[in-house]
């Protein structure tokens, strides 16, 4: 028999709560989207003002203030941040255990904590669903940099040849235009300038065609070089586009060696190629990176890892002002708003408080174990990946995820973003040293490059097997993955190539 009955369950379940939705937002902001943020919270919230005065000034109001000074450093040996973050992964006391399933909402406030808001939407880093403490997928179209790092991890360079890659691209404008001296990127990652030479070469065949030229010229050339109509003459009127602006075509006839009809059709060949060849990525305005982070030599040894103060919110809660307020509040609607008030402002002050201790924690650990790099240059940047950090430190990975996103350090070689120091590793097959993925890309290249002196083709079977002689564990579909992503033929294909040539 059907029907229908009313039942009481008692269950208990891993939600996500505000406070806890709050301290991931604002750990995942950059600090450009966590200044407008906490504009946006000053001007609503009356309890809620800047620290004007010095680290230690007195202060009138008394407020509850954050705990982090204007440099906050730490050395290796200093344990200060042992305990910082802990808060931002989910734990016993961060959940609604008891609540039923209706009442799990992201709005939902506790008796304890009223009126904290929804921080699901904070900034433009991705948010927290109601109810779920998954992130919403990045719809956005891809950046011209964000487009052309995807292309550097595929392309089979050495951890090393990876950093000056991503340093290349770093220095690329809006046109896809290589901006800066690659005589200072070499003096700054410690490489000759013929390695980052070769490195550029390499960027120069990214997609789109023509991006990373150095000038107008070469960029035009990369593109003719493609379409394979790159010859002399062409070669000639490149290195004289002044005379074409001029409309001098007499005289680039003469030094092209070439008649009237021929030049019209290179005319026409260079107005069909682009000389943006980035103006068709959308992505945000450029902006002038800040980093978060320095890194600086400490004289005793090792390195002093310190917070960017210039970057760090200092807020406080004026509790003589909310004294006065809460005690003039007479009906229950002003009751509520003054609670509200001060349970955003001091969850926000603590929330910075948290941020700040974590990202220097995160960031400490990242210069201990890239140490190395700092020292000597980019040849010696090691495997590291997300979870190698977090079990160090005591986290979890996606809170490492969150404070590397979009933050950046200043080091005695330059500025980068922390997600730079992570490179793609693979197992050794006799438990040594973990091999980096871009090397083993490498090695593949070179193997089938070798293929026509040898006479003999390699299947990717056979490729596993000599990975694997060498001591590198790896799988024969990631082998396939891989060749495929150098835009290498199969072995068959490769065959009959060999027997056509």
């Amino acid at each position: 028999m059907l029907g229908q009955r009313l039942e009481i369950r008692q269950g208990q379940g891993l939600v996500i709560t505000p406070q806890l939705q709050q301290a991931i937002k604002l750990l995942q902001l950059s600090n450009l989207e966590l200044e407008a943020f906490v504009e946006a919270e000053l001007e609503k919230n009356p309890l809620l003002q800047r620290e004007d005065g010095e680290p230690g000034e007195a202060n009138d109001a008394t407020p509850e203030r954050i705990e982090v000074a204007d440099r906050a450093e730490m050395s290796f040996e200093d344990g200060r941040a042992a305990d910082a973050g802990d808060a931002v992964d989910a734990r016993g006391g961060d959940v609604y255990g008891d609540a039923a399933p209706g009442e799990r909402g992201a709005d939902r406030t506790d008796d304890g904590q009223p009126g904290l808001t929804d921080w699901s939407r904070a900034g433009s880093g991705g948010g927290l669903p109601d109810g779920e403490g998954r992130e919403q997928p990045d719809t956005r179209d891809a950046t011209l940099w964000e487009h052309l790092q995807a292309q550097a991890s595929q392309a089979g360079f050495s951890p090393a040849d990876h950093g000056i890659a991503l340093t290349l691209i770093d220095m690329v404008d809006e046109g896809g235009y290589l901006r800066g001296d690659l005589a200072e990127v070499s003096e700054r990652l410690g490489v000759d300038a013929g390695r980052i030479e070769r490195v550029l070469a390499v960027c120069q065949g990214f997609e789109p065609t023509g991006v990373m030229a150095r000038s107008v010229p070469e960029c035009l050339k990369l593109q003719l070089v493609e379409r394979n109509r790159f010859d002399p003459a062409m070669e000639c009127l490149l290195d004289n586009l002044d005379l074409l602006a001029k409309r001098d075509l007499t005289g680039l006839r003469k030094l092209c060696g070439v008649d009237a009809e021929d030049m019209v059709e290179m005319i026409a060949e260079l107005k069909a190629l682009t000389p943006r060849p980035g103006a068709g990525f959308g992505g945000e305005p450029a902006q002038t990176v800040i980093p978060d982070v320095h890194v600086r030599a400490d004289p005793a040894g090792g390195w002093k890892v310190e917070l960017n103060a210039d970057t760090l919110p200092r807020l406080i809660m004026d509790k003589r002002y909310h004294g006065v307020v809460a005690g003039a509040a007479r009906t229950e609607v002003d009751k509520t708003f003054v609670a509200d008030c001060a349970a955003q402002a001091s969850w926000l002050v603590k929330s910075l408080d948290q941020r700040a201790r974590t990202i220097l924690k995160v960031a400490s650990e990242i210069v201990r174990q890239q140490d190395a790099f700092l020292a000597f240059g980019v040849e010696f940047l090691r495997p590291l990946n997300l979870k190698t950090v977090a079990d160090a430190i005591g986290m979890h990975e996606s809170t490492v995820s969150r404070v590397t996103s979009n933050k950046y350090v200043s080091t005695p070689r330059g500025v980068f973003e922390l997600k730079f120091f992570f490179t793609a590793a693979i197992q050794s097959s006799d438990g040594g040293a973990l091999h980096s993925a871009e090397a083993v890309r490498h090695r593949i290249k070179s193997m089938i490059d070798g293929e026509g002196r040898d006479g003999d083709v390699l299947s990717d079977d056979r490729i596993v097997e000599l990975l694997s002689e060498a001591g590198i564990d790896i799988a024969r579909r990631t082998v396939a993955k891989y060749r495929e992503a150098l835009r290498i033929p199969s072995s068959v294909e490769r065959k009959r190539m060999l027997k056509a040539g």
